[in-house]
């Protein structure tokens, strides 16, 4: 079993060791892409969803990740937002032969090697301080020459000794694996996430990767773990989850706005997912969300 990589990125190292990268929302960047490189992702601003790997879940502001080697990965601002945002994500990219060339010449650094292993299935690092992450990305964002990297590492340090270390994706990538399969599979993809309320039927998906109903739903399968179907209703829960705690509308509203044609569909598909109801998850939501918003005032 694979999963979908739909396009590669090339990252340029050959006047640094390290990349820093920041940028707001909306940007040509949010995009469903890998590269052989780890990363290292803090979400400043907004919620949404985070696809890694076969995984799908919540970003907050704060969220802290690790993607590793060609595990292909997207953050997706929930449609609720409309606002653009300065800043949403900062990161830091770095590859394998600099871990393990720092691990030969400094062999205390071993100690890492658990979490770059967990790091190629993608972890979210939960209940980070949000405040120490943002400190330490603008700390190497700033940092010149060796100073960036002694900053980088302090943070790698930092991450390591987190306990809470949540593995996203089932599946992990060990070695690139890009077919042309895997890149028609992947706008298929795209289009679920962009078009989740509209229509979506295996012979319109199979039509955009430009292949017959059955091919599609045999190599859909085979390269995202999932059946079109369980697939389309993952991404349709996720967007009404967010629906249910970002806004006013009624479960009915949101069930249709989310995609489905009927609300007792919603609900058993909603409860099978997250073992709730919508109008409980909606009111745990909140809860989880009051002294946010408390903070904010």
């Amino acid at each position: 079993m694979s999963i979908v990589r739909p396009e590669i990125e090339y990252v340029d190292r050959t006047t640094r060791s390290i990349r820093y990268l920041e940028h707001g929302w909306p940007t040509e960047l949010c995009r469903w892409h890998s590269h052989e490189e780890y990363e290292l992702h803090l979400v400043v601003a907004t919620r949404g969803k985070a696809f890694v790997g076969d995984y799908i879940g919540d970003f907050n502001p704060g969220s802290l990740y690790l993607t590793g080697p060609n595990l292909p990965h997207n953050w997706i601002t929930d449609k609720v937002w409309t606002q653009e945002v300065a800043t949403r994500d900062m990161l830091v990219q770095f590859n394998q032969q600099n871990i393990d060339e720092l691990s030969d010449a400094f062999p205390e650094f071993q100690e890492m090697q658990p979490m770059f292993e967990l790091a190629r299935s993608g972890i979210e690092f939960v209940n980070f301080d949000p405040e120490v992450a943002k400190s330490a990305f603008e700390a190497i964002r700033d940092a010149k020459g060796a100073e960036r990297i002694v900053a980088f590492l302090r943070f790698l340090v930092q991450a390591n000794e987190h306990q809470e270390k949540k593995a996203l994706s089932v599946v992990s990538i060990t070695q690139p694996q890009g077919n042309s399969k895997q890149v028609q599979i992947g706008k298929v993809v795209d289009y679920i996430v962009k078009n989740f309320a509209d229509e979506l039927s295996v012979e319109s998906a199979a039509a955009i990767a430009g292949m017959s109903p059955t091919a599609f739903s045999r190599n859909f399968q085979a390269v995202t773990g999932n059946k079109f179907v369980e697939f389309v209703n993952r991404v349709r829960i996720g967007q009404a989850c967010s629906m249910l705690y970002a806004t006013e509308n009624q479960i009915t509203s949101i069930c249709y706005e989310s995609g489905f044609q009927n609300l007792a569909n919603f609900n058993r598909h909603f409860l099978k997912m997250k073992k709730m109801t919508p109008s409980a998850y909606r009111e745990l939501a909140r809860d989880e969300l009051t002294p946010q918003k408390r903070a904010a005032l």
